[in-house]
């Protein structure tokens, strides 16, 4: 249960739990705003799950878009992302109307490269960007990490900081002062340490509490079988906190399990899988199953997908083509060094590796090229229904319903027995929470019924919203932000957008009212005592 204080205003920090994108977009813009930020992080590294990403980070009217002449607009990335599966419209509307400025914010403050696009499933336009090299995830994390890192070595040295992280500080309890969260506690090596100041929480999902009493167990026990993608460190803290201290939850059900989970043949039950990148896909990657058959749109959302593979006959396949895997060509090959991707000099090689005849290989191809052409040139004249919208030619796909519209990198059939492909076994996994503390569309966190109406001395700080002030929360901790099904590029750009707006609205919150929140200058070195009687 949550410590009370009644003692700790003003305050003289805002306190960032996690090290992922999401905290280190709120702490940055802490320091945009002339605050000072103290960043907690319970792994021996930061990164956390942002760095696995993969994919890309969407957004719509960036600079790299108006460049290429992609006419995306934010209206149509949020009609998108409401029929991809979120249900809360306020708060997609800043999610994908922040995304162009969050895009355009990496770029110019910490020097990215974001200038490639794809197209990725349940998006009607190419807006997820990512660089020439490496993976987006981690590109974009180290910089803000570098950057953070940079900015606390700059105010140590100054005698004066600014900037501090604490890594191996596992956060476990929320202090209050009444409804305010006023700080947390961690403990660090074997310590229990105590710090004020208005809190940010940023630390992850729970897709790794694999607990008999946790969260996943609590939920949805019917996917405790399965292998994750997350971290150990994914095992649900900010929920957990967060209900302590009187705040709501959303969506907890809403489990994503994405379809392509890479296998690694020496390993095949290994528990925690590496994943393979929805660009893969996204850049022309066809799935194949046991047979050689296609069996879905392989550009449909994440659940649709993973639902196909269930009915269909395992181990699956995603192979890509030599145009397809020269466009992603550095993903290719790391994941081939990490063993959970083979290249094969040709798909009769493929064919007998799986243990079928090439012609099946060819068949699967040779349909999915005719539907491609015929697409061309009559878009709108398929048999069958299209996903997002519109009709396909592709039987394979549109006879499930969610037919292929968009097609990229197709191979002709003639050229498939010696063509050279980059081909790995995926499974279905564990791979993020779309439910968590809710928020509002400042990222504050919404108090639940059970805890009370906020007293009108309360409703009057927090502009009548009844929030618990002082905690606000980012990236997967965050639930209502995508609804049952979250599409690919979207996980990045919820950490980045909400991060900022977290830190924004915390600013305000600091600086607000009567001015007994307003920030000042620390007066000791001390950082455990950060709060004047």
């Amino acid at each position: 249960m949550a410590e009370t204080r009644n003692d700790c205003f003003p305050f003289q920090q805002v306190i960032v739990v996690g090290g992922g994108l999401a905290g280190f977009s709120a702490a940055h813009t802490v320091l945009e705003h002339g605050g000072r930020c103290l960043l907690l992080d319970k792994s021996p590294f930061c990164g956390g799950n942002s760095t696995k990403a993969t994919s890309g980070i969407n957004g719509s009217e960036t600079k790299t878009q108006k460049a290429q002449g992609i006419a995306d607009t934010n209206e149509i990335f949020i009609a998108d992302t409401l029929k991809g599966g979120a249900k809360v419209p306020e708060v997609a509307k800043v999610l994908c109307t922040e995304s162009g400025p969050s895009v355009d914010w990496l770029m110019d403050k910490f020097d990215l490269d974001l200038s490639l696009l794809a197209r990725l499933g349940g998006h009607s336009m190419p807006r997820t960007h990512r660089g020439k090299e490496r993976f987006p995830g981690m590109t974009i994390t180290y910089a803000l990490m570098t950057g953070f890192e940079e900015a606390a070595e700059q105010s140590a040295a100054a005698g004066n900081w600014r900037a501090k992280i604490i890594n191996r500080a596992r956060v476990y309890e929320l202090i209050c002062s009444g409804p305010a969260v006023v700080g947390c506690k961690y403990e660090l090596k074997g310590e229990n340490h105590t710090v004020y100041g208005p809190v940010i929480m940023c630390n992850g999902g729970f897709g790794a509490d694999f607990s008999a009493d946790g969260l996943l167990a609590k939920h949805r026990p019917d996917l405790m079988h399965l292998p994750t993608t997350n971290g150990e460190h994914c095992t649900g803290d900010a929920i957990k906190m967060g209900l302590d201290v009187g705040a709501d939850t959303i969506d907890l059900e809403w489990v994503q399990v994405h379809p392509t989970g890479l296998v690694k043949p020496s390993e095949p039950d290994a528990k925690v899988k590496f994943l393979a990148a929805e660009a893969l896909r996204g850049v022309g990657g066809l799935l194949l199953d046991a047979n050689g058959n296609r069996f879905a749109n392989e550009l449909g959302r994440r659940d649709y997908v993973t639902g196909e593979m269930w009915k269909s006959k395992p181990p699956f396949r995603l192979c890509l083509n030599k145009a397809a895997s020269d466009e992603i060509i550095w993903h290719c090959k790391h994941y081939t060094g990490r063993g959970v991707m083979k290249a094969y000099e040709s798909g009769k090689a493929l064919a007998d590796d799986m243990g079928i005849d090439v012609k099946t290989i060819i068949e699967a191809h040779r349909i999915h090229h005719d539907a491609a052409m015929k697409q061309e040139k009559d878009p709108e004249g398929g048999p069958f229904p299209a996903y997002p919208s519109g009709k396909t030619w592709d039987e394979p796909s549109g006879k499930t319903g969610s037919g292929k519209k968009f097609f990229h990198n197709v191979l002709h059939p003639d050229k498939v027995a010696t063509e050279p492909f980059y081909v790995a076994i995926v499974t279905p996994v564990i791979h993020y929470c779309m439910g968590g503390l809710t928020i509002n569309k400042e990222s504050e966190c919404v108090r639940r019924e059970e805890a009370g109406p906020l007293s009108k001395e309360w409703l009057d700080r927090t502009d009548n919203r009844n929030v618990v002030p002082g905690l606000y929360t980012a990236g997967e901790a965050a639930g209502g932000v995508h609804g049952n099904n979250r599409l690919g590029g979207s996980s990045l750009l919820d950490c980045v957008v909400f991060g900022r707006v977290a830190a924004r609205s915390c600013m305000r919150y600091a600086a607000g009212g009567d001015g007994r929140f307003a920030m000042y200058p620390l007066d000791t070195k001390d950082t455990e005592i950060v709060y004047k009687n």
